[in-house]
């Protein structure tokens, strides 16, 4: 069941039939958390994930996606807005989509990594770990190759 808001000339869509491969490949490959990974790997994650569009008009302009089990607990990872279309609200609008999908309601926990967003994710309730010393990772930072 794909979902849609609209807002002027923009939409946030969860239609797969609406992501644009090339644009969200591209922008993860140079992003500070994905750097480099193959468009084959961006393939299969959307394919096991629910994908939110950003589009004005039919163009994609920003990305977020959603890894969760929809009863319990979602992993909030790869929102991006492009940078021409920064500073108008619509990252906000994009985690406001979101966060209010009908099939993620109820949740008992959220979770996302940011180097640089908190500020946008706060207004969502979003906080540093209450209990961090509960939490723990394995990291592979360079599965995508070295990192330049």
């Amino acid at each position: 069941m794909s979902t849609n808001w609209v807002r002027d000339t923009f939409t946030v869509t969860s239609d797969p039939a609406k992501l644009d491969l090339a644009v969200i490949a591209e922008f993860l490959a140079s992003s500070y958390w994905a750097k480099g990974i193959p468009a084959a790997t961006v393939e299969k994650s959307l394919e096991r994930s629910l994908c939110f569009a950003l589009l004005d008009g039919e163009r994609q302009i920003g990305f977020a996606r959603v890894i969760s089990d929809r009863v319990t607990i979602a992993y909030l990872g790869d929102v991006f807005v492009l940078p021409e279309y920064r500073g108008k609200g619509l990252g906000k609008w994009l985690i406001e989509c979101v966060v209010s999908h009908p099939e993620l309601q109820g949740l008992r926990r959220w979770v996302l990594a940011t180097r640089d967003a908190h500020g946008l994710y706060e207004k969502f309730g979003f906080t540093p770990l209450k209990r961090p010393e509960f939490f723990m990772e394995l990291h592979n930072p360079n599965v995508y190759g070295p990192r330049g």
